[in-house]
C-alpha cells in the first residue's frame, strides 16, 4: 500500500466530509490536501487528511537523477512529491474512472478560467503543433534566433525596401529595370528556383514538381509534365536548385523571376559575353547582397523601426515566463550588434516590468553568430565590453555575457548544457532547424508566420474542398464500374467470360451504351474537377495554393522538411504564452494509406459484436 498525495484545486467545489476513525485533524477539516491510499490497483476516496506540517511538497528531478519515459522522453524537470502528508483517506474505483472524472473537471475549470485546452489549442491558428514529441520540461535552455523570430517584419516594407535596393543596384549594373515593382503574392515561402531554366517550382514531398513557374507565366499542367516528368526536385544539387527557406526569400525571388523575363524578351545585354539563367541568379542575388553589406537598408530600418516591425506585446511575456521557470533564454542572430540592439530595444522593453531591459531576459547573447556555420565549425569568438559595441578577443564564453561569433559547442560548454536539454527556435528551416539537429542534436521548433493565415484559408476553403472531394469521388465509382466494363468487353472479344455471370449475360450493344454514358459523364466530370483543382488553396496563394499542400491530398516539399527538422512549429513565439513552460507537446498520429481500410475492417468487426451481444 502506497500514498499519493493531491492538492486539491480551490476553485472546485470542496468535496463532503466524512471524518475516518483513525484521522487526526485535530479539529480542522483541511479538505484541501488530500492524501489518496493505492491498495493495490485501485484508489480509495479521501475523507480526511491534515496540513503540512513545514517545509516545499514538492521536488524537480534533477539532470542527475532523470529517467526515460515511456514515450522515450526525458523525466529531467519533472515535479515529483517531495515526502508523504499526514492522514489517510478512501478512494474507491479503478485508476481509469478516477483519471476519466479529473480529466472532465479539469477541462471545465479551464474552460471556467478561459484558458484553452492543449486539444483546442490544436485548432486554433495561433496553436503549437509537434511533430515529434516534446518534453518541455525537460528543455534547460532555449535560444532564440532574432529576424522573422522574436521580431516579425512587414513584409510588404521590408522585403519591399529590399526589392528596391536590389532593383538600384541591377540598375546600376546595367540591367533594365524600369517598369517593375514588388509583388509579394508572385512567390510563397517553401517554392524552389530552379537556376538552369529560369522556373519557380512548387514539389511534393517526394521532390514530383507539381505546379510552376517561367519567370512570372505559370506552366500548364501538360508543360510542367514534359519539363519535369522525369526529375526530382533534390536540394542537395545546390548548384541547380534554391530552396526558399524564409520570409527574407521573397525580395531575391520576385527580382529573379521578373529579370527572367526581362532575358526572355532579349532586353538584358551582358557587357561580358552571353547570359544563362543561372548566371542571372548570381546577379541578382549580388545585387540583393550589397543592399544588405553595405548597411543602408538596415539604417534605413534603425531609424525608423516602426515602419517595418510590428510589435507583438505577448512575446517579451512569453519569454519571461521561460526564463522563471529556469529556463536559460540564449539569444543566436546572425545580425550585428548595433542592429539587435536597436530593434530588440524597440521591440522588446516597453513590454518588459519595472525596468527589464532585452538583455534581461537572456542568458547568453550572441551576434554576428554566422550560422551555419555557427552549428557546424568553430569561428574566433568576441566579447562585446561596450555599449558602442567595441569587442576583444574571447576564448571561453560565460553565462550571462555578450559576445559575436564562436560556435554552438562553445555555448553547450559553457552552459555545461549539452544536445536534447537545449530548444532552438527560428524561422530559417535549413540555418535555424536543420543544421542545429544535424550537427547539434538539439531540438528544434519553427516559426512561420504564414501558418495563421493558411489556417483561416483552408476553413474558407471548406466548402469548395468539400464539393471538390464529392466529385472525385463521384468519378471513382463511375470510373471503377466503366473499368469493369471494359474489361468484361476485352475477354469478350477474346472468347472468355467475364468477371461475373452477370456481366458475361449483358448483350453488346447494352455493354457498349452503358460504356459510352459512362465515358461522357467521367469527361464532363473532368471538365468540372480541372479547374477546381487549379483554384484549391486560392485563399492563401492563387498561383501556388496552400503552403503546406501540393494537391489535394499530398504535403508540400516544405512541409516535408518541417516534419522531418522540426519537432514543434507554429505562427509566432508568443504562442508559448498560450501554454505554459512546463508542456509535454506530444505528436499526432500519423495516418497511412491503408489506416482507412483497416479502421473500416474495425467498424465493421465491432457492429457485428454489438449485434451479437
Amino acid at each position: 500500500m502506497e500514498a499519493i498525495t493531491y492538492m486539491r484545486n480551490p476553485l472546485l467545489p470542496k468535496p463532503k466530509y466524512i471524518p475516518h476513525s483513525n484521522c487526526k485533524t485535530h479539529g480542522k477539516k483541511n479538505l484541501d490536501i488530500l492524501t489518496v491510499v493505492v491498495v493495490g490497483n485501485r484508489y480509495r476516496p479521501p475523507i480526511c487528511s491534515s496540513s503540512v506540517a513545514g517545509g516545499d511538497v514538492f521536488s524537480v528531478t534533477s539532470t542527475s537523477k532523470h529517467d526515460v519515459d515511456y514515450l522515450g522522453q526525458s523525466t529531467k524537470g519533472d515535479l515529483n512529491l517531495k515526502f508523504g502528508i499526514d492522514g489517510q483517506a478512501t478512494l474507491e474505483g479503478p485508476i481509469e474512472e478516477v483519471a476519466r472524472i479529473e480529466a472532465q473537471e479539469a477541462e471545465d475549470l479551464l474552460n471556467h478560467l478561459g484558458i484553452e485546452t492543449p486539444f483546442s489549442s490544436r485548432k486554433s491558428p495561433r496553436g503549437i503543433f509537434c511533430s515529434r514529441t516534446l518534453n518541455l520540461r525537460s528543455i534547460s535552455a532555449i535560444g532564440y534566433d532574432m529576424d522573422y523570430t522574436l521580431m516579425h517584419y512587414n513584409v510588404m516594407a521590408w522585403e519591399g525596401r529590399a526589392y528596391d535596393y536590389c532593383m538600384d543596384n541591377l540598375k546600376n549594373m546595367g540591367f533594365p529595370v524600369a517598369g517593375l515593382a514588388f509583388d509579394p503574392d508572385l512567390v510563397i515561402r517553401g517554392l524552389v528556383i530552379d537556376k538552369e531554366k529560369g522556373n519557380l517550382v512548387k514539389a511534393d514531398r517526394f521532390g514530383y514538381v507539381k505546379r510552376a513557374m517561367h519567370g512570372t507565366t505559370m506552366l500548364s499542367n501538360r508543360a510542367v509534365s514534359e519539363m519535369y516528368g522525369r526529375e526530382l526536385v533534390d536540394l542537395r544539387k545546390e548548384n541547380r536548385w534554391e530552396f526558399l527557406n524564409t520570409l527574407f526569400s521573397v525580395s531575391e525571388a520576385v527580382a529573379y523571376m521578373q529579370m527572367v523575363d526581362r532575358l526572355d524578351e532579349g532586353a538584358i545585354v551582358p557587357d561580358r559575353g552571353p547570359l544563362d539563367y543561372k548566371g542571372l541568379y548570381k546577379a541578382v542575388g549580388k545585387a540583393l547582397f550589397r543592399a544588405h553589406v553595405e548597411g543602408q537598408l538596415k539604417n534605413e530600418i534603425m531609424s525608423k523601426p516602426e515602419l517595418f516591425v510590428e510589435p507583438d506585446p505577448e512575446l517579451p511575456l512569453a519569454l519571461l515566463d521561460q526564463k522563471e521557470a529556469s529556463k536559460r533564454l540564449l539569444l543566436i542572430t546572425n545580425s550585428d550588434y548595433h542592429y539587435t540592439d536597436k530593434m530588440m530595444k524597440h521591440s522588446f522593453n516597453r513590454f518588459l516590468p519595472n525596468d527589464m531591459g532585452w538583455q534581461d531576459l537572456f542568458d547568453m547573447v550572441i551576434v554576428s553568430a554566422r550560422k551555419p556555420e555557427f552549428f557546424q565549425m568553430s569561428h574566433p569568438m568576441y566579447e562585446v565590453v561596450t555599449g558602442e559595441g567595441l569587442m576583444r578577443p574571447c576564448f571561453k564564453a560565460r553565462p550571462g555575457g555578450l559576445y559575436s561569433g564562436g560556435s554552438a559547442q562553445m555555448v553547450e560548454n559553457s552552459l555545461n548544457i549539452h544536445g536534447d536539454e537545449i530548444l532552438y527556435v527560428g524561422d530559417h528551416i535549413y540555418t535555424d532547424v536543420s543544421q542545429s539537429k544535424v550537427h547539434q542534436r538539439w531540438r528544434t521548433a519553427l516559426i512561420c508566420r504564414e501558418l495563421e493565415e493558411e489556417y483561416n484559408a483552408l476553413i474558407r476553403s471548406h466548402g469548395h474542398r468539400a464539393a471538390l472531394i464529392e466529385l472525385i469521388n463521384q468519378k471513382e465509382v463511375v470510373g471503377d464500374l466503366f473499368n469493369q466494363l471494359r474489361l468484361a468487353l476485352q475477354r469478350r472479344t477474346k472468347g472468355r467470360p467475364a468477371q461475373t455471370l452477370a456481366a458475361t449475360n449483358l448483350d453488346d450493344q447494352e455493354l457498349t451504351e452503358s460504356m459510352q454514358k459512362l465515358l461522357i459523364v467521367m469527361q464532363g466530370l473532368d471538365q468540372k474537377i480541372g479547374p477546381m483543382l487549379e483554384a484549391d488553396g486560392e485563399h492563401f496563394n492563387k498561383r501556388w495554393g496552400f503552403l503546406s499542400r501540393a494537391g489535394l491530398w499530398d504535403k508540400s516539399h516544405l512541409m516535408r522538411q518541417i516534419e522531418k527538422y522540426a519537432d514543434i512549429y507554429t505562427s509566432r513565439v508568443s504562442n508559448f504564452l498560450r501554454y505554459t513552460p512546463f508542456m509535454y507537446f506530444c505528436s499526432q498520429e500519423q495516418t497511412l494509406a491503408h489506416d482507412s481500410y483497416s479502421s473500416h475492417k474495425l467498424e465493421l468487426e465491432l457492429e457485428l459484436d454489438h449485434s451479437k451481444a
